[in-house]
């Protein structure tokens, strides 16, 4: 095999295996040994909701430009499940590499496609064989296939047992029995498989001073930082594990040094108890958070309303999922969008804050807690469960060092040198009011928070004028969150074509943007919404340009609905030319290079 035909670096990977067969460490294995020879790499878990035994896929996308969406095409599956054998043999792209175990081989089935490579391996009965651990063999078979691929990969054998270490550091037998099994897996590919594929991988220096991390944790680490202290949750996929990862930081980090926690955790009864928890909390003056999916946020909406008319401050971390209903509680989607922003009955507009990978996880949920107490407002932190759930290489996070910004609060000592003070009365012309929290010691700090018609001091009022007066005043609010919510990213050349995306379409936009200038000489600008309302730059995007594509992950194309609504000129409007991907997989990015295409070609409308 030739230097110059070998590929390196640069393939997608696909473990089919089944729910609780224990894959899971053997997949991360495989995953943090990549990333600890410095090369790039992308993993996405795809499991089942809720029942052991189904299928499940792990895919790692290694990629030497650093590319980080999912692949569309497969180049190697590891095919571990009977059930879905013949699917999985089918899915990889001519010229790919199949790794089956030929003891779960269908009676009478032999794979039969001539153009992929084969490497068959008797995983369970190497296990039996090798494994002298009875009570392990179950989990330990997938390391074999660590080890297989390890030979035909070239994986570091240093770093892979340098990994299996660190993972099972506080079980010394269970290091021993991996490495064992590790081995197993290596010994059999070099005394039975003839390489015959182009594939490797070799050292890089990508990754130094990066790390791993899933995006719920770092949001969970962003709320630490923002000073959240109340958490109210109810479990529910993808969202539980932001909380308990919020859980785990505060048991370290808020600690008063004689063991108290200086928090407020609880798991509600129901969603909509959770976020009448976290009012409370906003109420008092504690900065309060719940997280959930779209199921729960749906739940919510009575008392989005009272957070958005009353102003409590509140923010609400939502990782969306496939619905309507239960839909598909293991598949991701950006389908939340509108919901988020009109939630509740009546006149009412929530800011949303969108990261579009990891590292902005952290800084958009430290920011959120922020943006909600200068509003005196409900903020939806907008994850999904591709960026919530699965592993980033992420850039070392920034310590806050700039403090908290509570906005309009008064003292005590304030509200001496304040003649006339009404808790809804709006003195600066941006719609926010002043507030007191419980407990300022002065006799005017009371006043009564009303969900009901209300004057600008908090009385009753059913008065026309008064209504009309302070809803007026609220939509004010949706001018001045422009102060304090992230501003697009906008790379912008000249050229005639512009693309839109928000969150998690934003890490197939660099790879898309390189097949269509390589493939078909296309240039196309970029700009990422990562907030609603839209920012100047939104609108001026438009405007510079001929065509602009809107990248959604829902079927109804709910940012390109939200622009519309926002921009009802038609010379702005008839630009629009919307991509829409809402099967519940990761946006990969030939997807959104053959749908612009498509477009540019004139075969869609």
């Amino acid at each position: 095999m030739s230097q110059s035909s070998q590929i390196i670096n640069d393939m997608s990977i696909q473990f089919a295996t089944v729910n609780g067969s224990g894959s899971q460490s053997a997949n991360n294995i495989i995953t943090k040994g990549i990333f600890r020879m410095g090369i790039p790499v992308g993993p996405k878990n795809l499991f089942p909701s809720n029942i052991q035994g189904l299928p499940t896929w792990y895919t790692i996308r290694v990629s030497k430009d650093g590319y980080r969406a999912r692949k569309k095409e497969l180049d190697w599956v590891v095919c571990m499940n009977p059930d879905t054998l013949v699917e999985d043999v089918n899915s990889v792209q001519p010229g790919g590499v199949v790794v089956y175990n030929t003891d779960i081989l269908p009676k009478g089935y032999t794979p039969t496609r001539k153009d992929v490579i084969y490497y068959p391996v008797p995983f369970t009965s190497l296990a039996r064989d090798k494994v002298k651990d009875v009570k392990l063999r179950k989990m330990l078979v997938n390391v074999l296939y660590v080890g297989v691929l390890t030979e035909l990969l070239s994986l570091d054998l240093e770093v892979i047992k340098g990994v299996i270490k660190d993972t099972f550091a506080s079980k010394p037998k269970a290091i021993d029995a991996n490495v064992e099994a590790l081995e197993a897996g290596i010994n059999y590919a070099k005394e039975n498989l003839k390489k015959q594929d182009n594939y490797r991988l070799e050292k890089m220096d990508e990754n130094k001073g990066l790390f791993l991390s899933d995006g719920n944790q770092l949001a969970a680490l962003g709320s630490v930082m923002g000073g959240c202290t109340v958490c109210a949750w109810y479990p529910i996929t993808p969202s539980s594990s932001l909380c308990e990862s919020f859980i785990a930081f505060t048991e370290k980090h808020r600690q008063d040094g004689k063991g108290t926690k200086n928090v407020g955790i609880i798991q509600a009864e129901d969603e909509l108890a959770s976020l009448e928890m976290v009012l409370g909390a906003g109420w008092a003056g504690a900065r309060a958070m719940t997280a959930t999916s779209g199921p729960g946020v749906s739940l919510m909406g009575e008392f989005a309303g009272l957070a958005y008319f009353a102003e409590i401050p509140a923010v609400i971390f939502d990782v969306q999922r496939m619905g309507p209903s239960t839909g598909l509680p293991t598949r991701t989607c950006q389908a939340d969008i509108l919901q988020a922003v009109t939630l509740s009955h009546g006149d009412k507009r929530h800011p949303i804050i969108i990261p579009g990978g990891a590292e902005e996880a952290y800084e958009f949920a430290r920011i959120s807690f922020d943006v909600a107490e200068q509003l005196q407002q409900l903020v939806f932190v907008m994850l999904d469960l591709d960026l919530g759930m699965n592993i980033w290489n992420c850039q070392q996070l920034p310590y806050p060092t700039d403090g908290f910004k509570r906005g309009k609060v008064l003292t005590a000592e304030q509200l001496e040198k304040t003649k006339d003070w009404g808790r809804y009365k709006d003195v600066d012309g941006d719609g926010v009011c002043y507030r007191t929290l419980p407990g300022t010691d002065h006799a005017r700090a009371a006043y009564f928070t009303r969900g009901t018609g209300h004057t600008e001091y908090a009385t009753y009022s059913e008065k026309p004028e008064d209504w009309q007066k302070n809803i007026e005043r609220l939509n004010k609010k949706w001018t001045t969150a422009l102060k304090y919510v992230p501003k697009p990213v906008v790379d912008d050349k000249g050229h005639k074509v512009g693309i839109i995306a928000y969150g998690t379409t934003d890490l197939c936009m660099r790879e898309s943007r390189d097949q269509m200038k390589r493939e078909h000489n296309l240039d196309a600008d970029y700009l990422r919404i990562r907030s609603v309302p839209f920012h100047d730059e939104v609108k001026a995007f438009f405007e510079k340009h001929d065509r602009v594509y809107v990248i959604d992950q829902n079927r109804d194309g709910q940012m390109e609905q939200l622009l519309r609504m926002n921009y009802t000129e038609g010379r702005i409007t008839d630009k629009i030319r919307s991509v829409r991907h809402y099967n519940g997989m990761p946006l990969d990015a030939r997807t959104v290079t053959d749908a612009i295409l498509s477009f540019e070609k004139g075969n869609a409308r």
